[in-house]
């Protein structure tokens, strides 16, 4: 039996989680819902709304919770998105990106205002290169785009 996650990341909405839990196992192909619970009578939310759920995406666990009226996500939290290709780059660009706002180096917030970084795995390796021209090279590729391109960057990296 595998070990449960010991530390898994809440995602506190207004009264978006549900919407935004089942937005999220949409995209990640290995996802499911595995808990939910619903406010009952006398709560703050309507009777039989989501109170708090737990859902996985990609095998990471996520909780989202309902009933924050005063909170907003900032950049100061992300969620960061190992990509082996550009087609699943660009797939997670567009899905996640829908009604929301792209921003720069990969980053992007969703239409909930969650924040997401959609990485491509070669990139901390360029970044990490013994040559120190190569990886500033990268580096400064990476700061000229939105969505990450891992063609470009490549080229830039190649570059003498």
């Amino acid at each position: 039996m595998p070990s449960k996650q010991k530390i898994t990341t809440c995602l506190w909405f207004r009264d978006e989680a549900e919407e935004a839990m089942r937005f999220y196992t949409s995209i990640f192909e290995d996802s499911k819902i595995t808990s939910e619970l619903r406010w009952g009578e006398g709560g703050p939310m309507p009777k039989g709304s989501l109170l708090a759920a737990t859902f996985q995406i990609a095998g990471q666990e996520l909780m989202v919770l309902n009933d924050a009226p005063e909170s907003r996500f900032t950049e100061a939290m992300s969620l960061s998105v190992d990509c082996e290709t550009q087609a699943e780059v660009d797939e997670l660009w567009t899905k996640l990106g829908a009604g929301g706002e792209p921003g720069q180096c990969g980053w992007l917030k969703d239409k909930y205002g969650v924040s997401w970084q959609i990485v491509p795995s070669v990139l901390l390796g360029m970044l990490q290169d013994a040559d120190p021209a190569r990886s500033k090279r990268v580096m400064e590729a990476m700061l000229q785009m939105t969505k990450l391109d891992i063609r470009r960057l490549q080229q830039a990296y190649d570059a003498r």
